[in-house]
């Protein structure tokens, strides 16, 4: 890799030696890679919050006391603030020790489980059901997912047409006939009243040729996926108000009106599949969009490109949308509430406003699901082992803005879902994929996930089959405390304070509503290339983001409750304010957001439309509402298109110009300018001090004095490692009208930076040391010994190594096949007056270690680059070097396939690939494995 050092600041010689020649490390605080996390500048240690958490799949909910409490501490003692319980379907051959969901057995147990984990400390979230959406048996048709089912039936003018009207599907018998309506491209006729209680219409219709269109009121019939005994049945009609209560009343018979001491209850990613109706649905249309639905049947079932279908569609969306908030997340929040409990919700592949159904809960949750492309240099990503979709990191915003914008503290994230290939994700792999989450705003991560299983199942144990497997069996599993140690102290300063943006950005989702393909429109993460990604609104926020600004997305519904105080938008009772509320490019507003928008303006608000709205949504009283919105068009017409206008309202301003950064020029607000060099960041207010968490996701390594926007006058900061836990300060340089920092980090690394009051111990604790003229690197390249310590299927045998080469090369069956962990110990001379700091960079690893220095911990490098600082631990003379390093399971469930040894064998989906086809490792090409290197030691003045 060819590192590149970017100079965008020009710093006089004498500011440049203040800010770059530091004290030597003796100065700084001797800090080991295991600190914990210190009062005086990491916030609040020891919540259990800050720990990464983890769903925690019960397979048959065969689980005992013994069991438990084993799996907690082991949880406990890798990192893990919390489960979340997720019963699924069991392993076969267990089913004595089945226990189904919700008996007086499993609760018992539940209680156990909430006891046990609070006296490690834990945290207990349940999701309310099993596997995955809600459903269950108390559900009857009656409360199950419907859906609606149109027939067609041609009519010839003068006819006598007498028929049964009745539903072909034999499946769908006992579906309602909810509308019939003729159609003749002119006249629209109400039949309903004239078909009688067996069925049958007796009618003659007028001249001409006629189409009927019968509605009738069915059913999905979709059953729990992946469902716990105990948990199968029909899937929730999450659009009935009727239906939630039936469904949650078990649980309440469950929990005998005490609370279970759960934190959080928890639901899944909508897959509600097909699910576009619900009984009351045409009542429901007529109350919230004014007109009978049932007298555009065609315009519903049609997909043609126009405006008259778009707005029907646009219409019935928005119904279903507030049916979805109002009869399923609203009160479901309000019932956890009711236990004492948190809400938590994944709102992503609802037929709704993300924005709005994210907001309505507690806890927010957004998914990473599949595999991002970084050009980090050595960053192992096999396209035959990812899936083609990758995590979009202005999708996972729709989950972070609603919380910021309605002041939710957490965020969650379902992290890692298919990042690669099963026993294929290395630790390395995880890091950016997680910083991409915490850049866009997540602060409570969750992995998917952690399988219970029972000692005594021989490896690899029980496991899920869609996840990356934190599970104690997989060979990284001695090194994980490295992840997540690193999540902990990033969560720490993410939970600090409150978001720290700049913009308000109007999400339009009429636009998207007006769709005149398909009917129910779910906004599903793996459809953003069709729902997101062409919008004028995606591109206007990554060209912001670019441009170093934070933001966050705003409905119309948020809108609606935002007022004006000193100049700034506050969204909620604990949101922070925003400086500026932008309306990107766009074709549809209500005339009520509109309105609420230039209230805003003259109520004191800054607002840029990158261009105006052109119309009103939906259908009712169209003309009346187009006469509404071109007044108020008009009230704020600026004299000539296409050119800057800024126009004065009441107390606030308003700009109409597609050249969005330069009005906020105008404003004096400006971007963060670090992302010129590649940089990602985002900032929390805590008070009077700023956090800064910063990532290079580049190819190259960044040596640069960056300007900060939130620095202030203080002359010095607190620069903070989340990967060991160092900190130290460094003085403020300046340059211009610049306040500027040094940084360093190499590609894949990150860096906290705290702005504002540096307390005296914080002074006293010594300065941030940076990496000063480097002298020739030092090879390791004696001999190595090598020790098989912990793994299978066989333990190969000791030796010793002129050369390091991955295990799978060395002439030893029992290597290849090896998953584990392996010893490479080696002692090395350094001089009798060595320099103050040394880094050791391991080279290539496959895939993590520990390093061990004359008998002290040096730290786990589990991530790129494999490097460290190591100084504090060398001496003159002889040194004792011990690299423990762990590779992939992958290697051992290969032979296990190859010999047809059987280790997965589940009820339900059993175990797939990443591809949902049956799982076979026979064919894997050997993953290579162990210390490969060069290893060396680099001196530094």
């Amino acid at each position: 890799m060819k590192t590149v050092i970017r100079r965008s600041c020009r710093l006089l010689p004498a500011i440049l030696s203040m800010l770059f020649v530091q004290p030597a490390v003796a100065q700084q605080p001797s800090i080991p890679h295991t600190d914990t996390l210190r009062p005086s500048v990491w916030p609040a240690p020891g919540n259990r919050l800050q720990q990464p958490w983890t769903r925690w799949w019960w397979p048959g909910s065969a689980v005992n006391e013994k069991s438990l409490e084993v799996s907690l501490k082991t949880l406990h003692d890798a990192g893990f603030g919390g489960v979340e319980i997720a019963p699924i379907y069991g392993a076969k051959g267990y089913e004595s020790g089945y226990v189904s969901f919700l008996s007086p057995q499993w609760m018992d147990l539940l209680r156990y489980t909430v006891k046990t984990a609070a006296g490690y400390n834990m945290g207990v979230d349940l999701t309310t059901g099993t596997g995955w959406p809600f459903g269950g048996p108390q559900l009857t048709k009656e409360q199950a997912a419907s859906r609606m089912i149109i027939q067609s039936y041609p009519v010839k003018g003068g006819t006598a047409f007498t028929t049964q009207i009745r539903v072909n599907d034999a499946r769908q018998q006992g579906a309602v006939l909810q509308a019939l309506t003729a159609y003749n491209g002119k006249q629209r006729l109400s039949l309903l009243n004239k078909v009688d209680k067996d069925g049958y219409l007796k009618w003659t219709p007028p001249a001409g040729d006629w189409t009927l269109y019968a509605l009738f009121s069915g059913w999905t019939l979709q059953q729990v996926k992946r469902a716990a005994p105990g948990g199968e049945g029909y899937t929730l009609d999450h659009l009935s108000a009727a239906a939630l209560p039936v469904y949650l009343q078990r649980f309440d018979t469950a929990f005998k009106g005490k609370s279970p001491g759960i934190r959080s209850f928890y639901n899944d990613s909508y897959e509600v599949y097909n699910a576009d109706w619900t009984p009351t649905f045409l009542t429901a249309f007529k109350t919230h969009r004014g007109y009978e639905l049932s007298d555009y049947l065609p315009e519903l079932l049609s997909e043609d490109s126009t405006a008259l279908v778009g707005r029907v569609k646009s219409d019935y969306r928005e119904t279903m949308a507030a049916l979805l908030l109002d009869n399923f997340t609203t009160p479901w929040t309000q019932w956890a509430h009711g236990y004492g409990s948190v809400s938590k919700n994944q709102a992503h592949g609802s037929p709704g406003n993300l924005l709005d159904l994210y907001a309505a809960v507690d806890i927010p949750e957004c998914e990473t699901f599949g595999s991002t492309y970084f050009p980090i240099p050595g960053l192992r990503r096999d396209s035959a082992d990812i899936r083609n979709v990758a995590p979009d990191p202005v999708m996972l915003k729709f989950a972070s803005s609603a919380a910021h914008v309605a002041g939710h503290p957490l965020v969650s994230c379902e992290t890692f879902t298919w990042l690669t290939e099963h026993f294929k994700t290395s630790l390395s792999q995880c890091k950016p994929e997680v910083e991409q989450a915490f850049l866009a705003g997540v602060n409570h991560v969750f992995y998917h996930g952690n399988t219970f299983s029972p000692p005594d199942v021989a490896w690899p144990g029980w496991l899920f089959y869609a996840s990356v497997n934190f599970v104690p069996a997989n060979s990284f599993w001695s090194h994980l405390t490295g992840l997540n140690s690193y999540i902990t102290r990033v969560q720490s300063v993410l939970q600090t304070g409150i978001p720290d943006n700049e913009l308000l950005i109007y999400w339009p989702v009429y636009d998207c509503w007006e769709n005149t393909k398909g009917r129910d429109l779910p906004l599903k993460v793996h459809d953003i290339d069709e729902w997101l990604h062409p919008t004028p609104f995606y591109k206007q926020v990554k060209s912001l983001q670019q441009a170093g600004y934070s933001l966050d997305f705003v409905s119309d519904k948020q809108l609606g409750r935002t007022h004006v105080q000193d100049g700034k938008l506050l969204t909620g009772a604990n949101a922070a304010p925003y400086k500026v509320l932008i309306i990107p490019t766009m074709k549809l507003m209500p005339p009520e957001t509109f309105e609420q928008i230039i209230r805003l303006v003259e109520a004191g608000a800054t607002v840029i439309f990158e261009s105006m709205p052109e119309d009103v949504p939906g259908l009712y009283n169209l003309d009346k509402r187009r006469q509404q919105f071109k007044a108020l068009r008009e009230k704020v017409k600026g004299p000539l298109p296409g050119r800057m206008v800024r126009k004065k309202m009441g107390k606030g301003i308003m700009y109409d110009y597609y050249g969005i950064q330069e009005a906020l020029h105008q404003q004096h607000i400006d971007g963060e300018k670090l992302t010129a060099d590649g940089l990602q960041f985002i900032r929390r207010k805590d008070k009077d001090r700023t956090w800064y968490y910063i990532v290079n996701h580049t190819a190259d390594a960044v040596d640069d004095a960056i300007p900060l926007n939130q620095i202030g006058e203080e002359d010095t900061v607190l620069l903070l490692d989340p990967m060991t836990g160092r900190y130290g300060t460094t003085a403020v340089g300046h340059q211009h009208v610049n306040d500027v920092v040094r940084i360093q980090l190499e590609p894949g690394q990150s860096l906290i930076i705290r702005t504002g009051q540096v307390t005296a111990a914080e002074k006293a604790a010594g300065n941030w040391t940076y990496l000063n003229k480097p002298g020739t690197p030092l090879p390791l390249a004696g001999k190595w010994d090598l020790t098989f310590t912990q793994g299978g299927p066989f333990k190969p045998a000791d030796r010793q190594l002129v050369q390091l080469v991955s295990w799978t090369n060395l002439s030893d069956t029992a290597a290849i096949a090896y998953s584990g962990s392996a010893v490479y110990s080696q002692t090395f001379t350094l001089p009798d007056k060595p320099e103050k700091e040394y880094v050791l960079d391991l080279g290539k690893v496959h895939e993590s270690a520990r390093v061990t220095i004359n008998g002290q911990d040096a730290g786990i490098y589990w991530a790129i680059p494999f490097r460290g600082r190591v100084g504090q631990y060398l001496r003159p003379g002889k040194n004792e070097i011990r690299i423990e390093v762990a590779n992939l399971m992958a290697n051992r469930i290969r032979y296990m396939d190859q010999r047809g040894i059987q280790w997965r064998n589940y009820h339900e989906i059993n175990f797939v690939n990443i591809n949902y086809q049956p799982f076979d490792a026979a064919g894997w090409p050997l993953q290579a494995s162990g210390l490969i290197g060069p290893v060396t030691l680099t001196p530094y003045q």
